[in-house]
């Protein structure tokens, strides 16, 4: 799944490319916008929250538009749902989900639902905190990638901002001595990769060696050799999966 930095750096080169410009192309290819036409409309801005991309119009309309598991923004003519282009770019949207056309004064309705984001102007990590601790009973891993809690992270930056700070994905948010310092860290984590498609969180770029746990299952643990294992969290069909060390992340108040 496209983590917060991902969607961060898509909508980045979303706006370098579109913002400003005139629309001269326009295809949403799904059936209840299929009728759509934003041709002659001006693209005002990208902006992103969570992992949600919110194109803004002149005229008061965005388009919102979701990556789910596999979709992208890019130039491509397979599988395309959307392009918005001018005379210079054409961004398309592959597998994209969720579009829709709304007022941009009713954008509130799509993403009003989220936590705070991670990388967005108005990150609030006490605000993210609070809203971790409403559920006290929940997991530490699921908590983390339920995205109204705080939007933006995924099972990869779940699974490494706990590995680093030697918290159990299983245990209770309640349980977690320094919540504070796992969103601070899962915070640094995607701003130190939003500007760059590259997703290293131990500081290496090279094959094999970008992550501490994240798709390590069964290797050794980087910091005491014992093997990497990778669960399920959360109830069927919503479970995600997290990856840790049963040695450096011994669960506590499970």
């Amino acid at each position: 799944m496209p983590e917060g930095d991902t969607v961060w750096l898509t909508g980045h080169r979303l706006h370098e490319a579109l913002a400003g410009r005139v629309v001269t192309a326009f295809d949403l290819r799904v059936p209840q916008l299929a009728k759509s036409d934003l041709r002659g409309a001006r693209v005002t801005e990208v902006g992103t929250r969570g992992k949600h991309i919110l194109t803004r119009f002149d005229g008061g309309i965005t388009l919102h538009s979701h990556l789910r598991m596999d979709g992208s923004w890019y130039l491509t003519t397979h599988l395309i749902r959307a392009i918005v282009g001018n005379d210079e770019w054409h961004a398309t949207g592959y597998r994209v989900h969720d579009l829709r056309l709304v007022a941009t004064a009713d954008e509130g309705q799509l993403v009003d639902h989220l936590g705070p984001d991670l990388l967005g102007p108005d990150w609030d990590p006490d605000g993210a905190v609070e809203r971790l601790l409403r559920h006290p009973e929940i997991a530490i891993g699921e908590a983390l990638v339920d995205q109204r809690n705080l939007a933006g992270i995924g099972n990869l930056y779940k699974s490494e901002t706990l590995f680093m700070q030697r918290v159990s994905p299983f245990t209770l948010v309640a349980n977690v001595a320094e919540l504070r310092a796992v969103v601070d860290r899962a915070q640094r984590l995607l701003r130190a990769n939003r500007d760059h498609p590259e997703q290293s969180t131990t500081g290496l770029v090279g094959r094999g060696q970008q992550h501490w746990v994240y798709q390590r299952a069964g290797e050794a643990c980087r910091r005491c050799r014992t093997p990497i294992r990778r669960d399920e969290q959360g109830t069927p069909p919503w479970q995600r999966t997290t990856f840790w060390c049963p040695s450096c992340q011994r669960p506590s108040g499970r």
